[in-house]
């Protein structure tokens, strides 16, 4: 645990992994808060009722449901997939998982058949837990998947044919259950890849990813937790930033979370939600937070101690926005699915940079280098890569070794994002590899750009892209969505054009602009500029 400090260089020389010959998630998060009276979940439904676990629940529904699974003929290393969004049933599933040295694999609620059928495939699962619209989904694949036997809902009544009530599995279960003797390099989770271009990739972590998680958790939420700290996230549980960004970091010190399952993000609905249940943690995706400041949210019962971001460069504009409406800093996060978390921000401990991605977080190395991982000088545009090993760091691609083999070079494991690092250790995000726009002879990122739209009085969203351009090779086209009160019009691009040429450079204004009403995104929340340079 990071202990408080003004130091940054300091805190960052000092620290030391210190990573137990034996660790399991289920026991760090749960079992040994039993019997201390902790509140762990305040669940709340759609309706806004609210039922608060503790531990004490969490760790005998968890241990009856190991118990269910190992009676389903499910062994050490089988697979278990928790198709369900945030819920009290989503971590008593994992939990199970890692109690019996399982291996569990999230899966959004969102996925579509044939995102479900490769994941399922993929992984090989033998066992899915989900509710009654995930069983709908789920249903026409089960006869292309023979391997998935067990078939787990929630919900009321009798279970559909095919499957089992989860409820009363549990219930006719023991409540006994001894941990598997699992060490940090055990196979725990399965975190499927967001990536835009072919199949998506499997990232197996060790139980140690947890571990891994928490120096950046700490430090960015101001050195975490503190009395009375309750977290909340609206990112979906079904991603490694829901669940080790928040739900698991939280619980590894015993700090309550609350689960609610939005039908979609409505950023007053958020406010009243932060406010009812005294919220003082929070993991915001830039899309939710520029969701807030389009909809001019405010709520005098709302009172923060920190913010966590990441997935998007906010810029000025933005972090003004968030200091003026919450009175705190937003502290922005780097990271990936394959080694999370790995530069941040804490504005007690430097000066945060506006566009800046932070500096490294303590126990990571983090350079900027070529394809091969050669470092390159400071100020140098490269790959953004992380010193191999460390506990965030993946295990491998799932049944994938050649990828696995191409994802390092050097001694590295290469984001496939491109960077630079200035003079003083803070990294500036370029864009992705096959994101980046050449025009004119000029290499140019789509961040910066993006940035400047957003200082625009008129643009809500905004995505940059390069479109072919028989002179330049590439021309910018942005992709813009407006504030309330302003329509579509040739001087509306024009005034755009010209404020991005003056803010900017005038070899970085986008030549084209188009209105839409929504930008495509992943599933975490990324915008999909493939799709929109597919647009034309």
């Amino acid at each position: 645990m990071l202990t408080p400090t003004d130091d940054y260089e300091r805190l960052y020389a000092e620290f030391r992994w210190e990573i137990p010959a034996r660790f399991n998630i289920a026991q760090v998060c749960c079992d040994r808060h039993v019997g201390a009276g902790r509140l762990a979940l305040i669940d709340v439904d759609e309706r806004g009722a609210a039922r608060h676990v503790g531990f004490d629940e969490i760790a005998d529904f968890s241990r009856r449901f190991a118990n269910v699974l190992g009676a389903a003929g499910l062994v050490r290393g089988d697979r278990v997939a928790v198709f369900l969004s945030q819920s009290l049933e989503l971590p008593v599933a994992h939990l199970a998982a890692f109690r019996a040295g399982l291996v569990s694999v999230p899966l959004f609620t969102l996925f579509g058949e044939d995102a479900l059928a490769f994941r399922l495939d993929n992984s090989g699962a033998r066992a899915v837990v989900t509710d009654a619209a995930g069983f709908a989904k789920l249903a026409p694949l089960l006869p292309g998947l023979p391997q998935l036997e067990h078939v787990y809902v929630i919900g009321d009544g009798a279970p559909p044919a095919g499957a089992s009530s989860f409820w009363l599995a549990i219930g006719e279960a023991s409540p006994g259950y001894l941990n598997a003797d699992t060490g940090p390099d055990d196979p725990a989770i399965i975190i499927f890849t967001s990536g835009t271009t072919g199949n998506p990739k499997g990232a197996l972590h060790g139980h140690r990813v947890l571990l891994g998680h928490l120096p950046c958790v700490e430090m960015v939420h101001d050195f975490f937790p503190k009395p009375a700290d309750v977290y909340w996230t609206p990112a979906d549980w079904a991603w490694i930033g829901g669940l080790f960004d928040a739900l698991f970091p939280a619980w590894y010190h015993g700090v309550p979370i609350v689960a609610h399952r939005a039908r979609k993000f409505e950023p007053q609905a958020a406010m009243q939600l932060m406010a009812d249940h005294g919220v003082r943690n929070v993991f915001l995706p830039p899309t939710a937070l520029k969701l807030m400041r389009q909809a001019d949210v405010r709520h005098d019962g709302v009172k923060l101690r920190s913010i966590l971001t990441g997935g998007e460069s906010l810029g000025a504009e933005l972090l003004g926005w968030v200091r003026a409406t919450f009175g705190i800093d937003a502290h922005e996060i780097y990271g990936q699915t394959e080694c999370n978390l790995v530069v941040g921000n804490n504005a007690r401990l430097f000066p945060i940079r506006p566009g800046s991605m932070g500096r490294p977080i303590p126990g990571f190395d983090v350079r900027i280098v070529d394809e091969a991982g050669r470092e390159l000088p400071q100020g140098e545009r490269g790959v953004i890569a992380v010193r191999a090993p460390n506990p965030c760091m993946m295990l491998e691609y799932w049944r994938n070794p050649e990828a696995t083999a191409k994802k390092y070079a050097g001694g590295f494991l290469l984001t496939g994002d491109l960077g630079v690092c200035d003079a003083d250790g803070y990294f500036w995000y370029v864009s992705r590899e096959d994101d980046v726009i050449t025009s004119a002879g000029y290499r140019i990122g789509p961040s910066e750009i993006e940035n400047t739209l957003l200082k625009h009085p008129a643009v809500a969203l905004a995505a940059v892209v390069g479109v072919p351009d028989p002179i330049r090779t590439e021309a910018i086209k942005a992709w813009i969505v407006l504030r309330p009160g302003f329509a579509p019009s040739e001087q509306l691009a024009r005034d755009i054009q010209e404020f991005v040429k003056v803010q900017l450079s005038a070899h970085e204004y986008p030549r084209h602009v188009a209105f839409t009403d929504t930008l495509p995104m992943t599933a975490t929340g990324k915008v999909l500029r493939r799709e929109l340079r597919n647009r034309g």
